[in-house]
């Protein structure tokens, strides 16, 4: 494994991190804490230290997962970053919460739910521009990292993208951003990275994989079930990806190397970007993905 420091925060992170929305139940499989505690042991194996997951990966359900997994190994290991601003109600279905007081609850729910006394990484997760400059939530987040409940705050921004939140995130305390970034969807190169370069913030990629459509286990046909997210993409677009995904590996991939591998290797190689949190089903998934960290030499922004 390799390592980057995550912008201003100090923090010294695996390239290849670990996602967990998976264990939110809303991938088309349900997970048992056994199946988590293999897929953490091998991240841990393989040198990943970073797990990124959120309040409304199930009701804080992937929350208690990994939780479960910390109270039982060494928590000093591992940084660990969550998300604020969601009430789960059921799949695919999320009400805002980000009112100063109901931040405030989900944080102590998070920690609970982690069982940890501190949480590395807390993100904005997807909100309006409006939430995100309200100074109500401003001062919550203030009083939680003076208190040490919270070390480091972040944006993770929708996928449509917002200006306004990459502009304004140094100046309102946040040091990290977590932005989709994927060789089909280069928006970042543009709308994010002069930003977290200009103010020195750690850049977290999320769906790497184009949610696996750039893996090569899919055909353009292919159907996910109705407890799969990507479902709700619908057949045209996921076989217009796949189709895309397909065409760039027949022209990039380099021999021998795995589609997974170059995928996830390729988001690494601008070094703005800090590192990929792709989800893992199994712990083999976990070690091929983490096996991307062989193909490039580290390079600091």
């Amino acid at each position: 494994m390799k390592y980057r420091t995550l912008g201003r925060t100090g923090l010294k992170v695996s390239v290849v991190g670990l996602g967990t929305w998976q264990l939110g139940g809303e991938w088309g499989k349900t997970f048992g804490q056994s199946e988590v505690d293999a897929i953490l042991d091998k991240a841990a194996e393989s040198g990943i230290n970073l797990i990124d997951t959120a309040e409304c990966y199930g009701d804080h359900l992937a929350e208690r997962l990994v939780g479960d997994y910390l109270s039982r190994h060494d928590r000093d290991r591992w940084i660990v970053a969550t998300k604020f601003g969601h009430a789960f109600n059921g799949f695919m279905d999320r009400t805002d919460r980000f009112g100063a007081e109901e931040v405030k609850a989900q944080l102590i729910a998070s920690l609970r739910a982690l069982r940890t006394d501190r949480i590395d990484i807390y993100q904005f997760h997807s909100g309006s521009d409006e939430a995100f400059l309200d100074d109500g939530l401003r001062q919550a987040l203030d009083d939680a990292r003076r208190s040490g409940m919270v070390r480091n705050l972040g944006v993770s921004i929708r996928g449509a993208g917002s200006e306004l939140q990459v502009r304004e995130a140094f100046g309102r305390g946040y040091g990290v951003l977590q932005v989709v970034y994927n060789r089909l969807d280069l928006r970042a190169e543009s709308e994010v990275f002069p930003h977290a370069r200009r103010y020195g913030l750690g850049v977290l990629a999320r769906v790497p994989l184009a949610s696996g459509l750039l893996t090569g286990k899919y055909e353009p046909l292919d159907k996910f079930g109705p407890d799969d997210y990507r479902s709700k993409l619908g057949p045209a677009e996921i076989a217009r990806r796949v189709r895309a995904a397909d065409k760039l590996a027949d022209d990039e991939l380099p021999p021998g190397v795995s589609r997974t591998r170059w995928a996830l290797a390729w988001c690494l190689r601008d070094p703005v970007v800090t590192a990929v949190i792709p989800g893992a089903k199994s712990p083999m998934q976990v070690v091929e993905n983490a096996s991307a960290a062989d193909l490039f030499s580290v390079k600091t922004p």
